[in-house]
């Protein structure tokens, strides 16, 4: 649904979901490192890195699956829990560091200060989530966080609800901002907008492609562009 054929925005919240990987923080060197590890203590030839940022935003099992769809079932759930634990073990070494996208905490500050409220959804285990928000004190920021283990993966928009339904916020006030056309096609599903990030792990044709309402070379125009979008829906 374009902006074109809705009816005005309601008066209510302004809720803007962000995903995480590809449009938070850049974690791509640990996931492309831990999916790499994973294959070569099974024996297996690793995945593409390109193949791998593919499926970053969908959950584990599933993006496992994508890439070793000839795979038997025990394999891939082995696979799963070899990423998992190298990723945790990773953590517990001090080796794991998701720097955030340059401009993202100006963003975040203009944002909520604009009276927005601030969410994640994300393919992330709560866990991880909560340990990467951490690192950067911006667990408070965000008042609903959706995670894999939670919810339904992208591009279902099951994450999307769950955050409206937590806020009080309906799909004409929500923003979905995301690197993936997994993102655009949950915020379409839901009924909500989409932004997409261009500095993520998926192509910016692609995004528009699937539908994104806009499109941000740099966390400095996502403010701006926010407003545009719900302003745009009103009478």
């Amino acid at each position: 649904m374009g902006t074109s054929d809705r009816t005005s925005a309601a008066d209510g919240p302004r809720l803007a979901v962000f995903d995480c990987d590809g449009t938070l923080v850049d974690s791509q060197r640990h996931i492309v490192g831990a999916m790499y590890a994973s294959w070569e203590a099974h024996g297996l030839p690793a995945p593409e890195a390109q193949a791998v940022r593919r499926v970053v935003g969908l959950p584990l099992q599933e993006a496992i699956a994508r890439l070793g769809p000839e795979l038997e079932p025990a394999l891939l759930a082995s696979l799963t829990r070899c990423y998992a634990e190298h990723w945790m073990g990773m953590r517990q070494r001090g080796e794991l560091i998701e720097h955030l996208y340059p401009g993202a905490i100006d963003a975040l500050d203009a944002i909520e200060g604009a009276g927005w409220v601030l969410g994640v959804a994300t393919g992330k285990s709560r866990r991880g989530l909560l340990a990467t928000l951490d690192s950067h004190g911006l667990t408070d920021r965000f008042v609903s966080l959706q995670t894999a283990d939670t919810g339904r993966g992208k591009p279902h928009p099951d994450m999307l609800w769950q955050a409206m339904a937590e806020t009080g916020a309906t799909a004409d006030c929500t923003v979905m901002i995301g690197d993936t056309t997994y993102d655009v096609e949950m915020a379409r599903h839901a009924g909500a907008y989409a932004i997409g990030v261009a500095w993520g792990y998926h192509e910016s044709a692609e995004l528009q492609a699937s539908g994104a309402h806009r499109l941000v070379s740099h966390f400095s125009e996502l403010p701006i562009v926010l407003q545009d979008l719900i302003e745009e829906a009103r009478p």
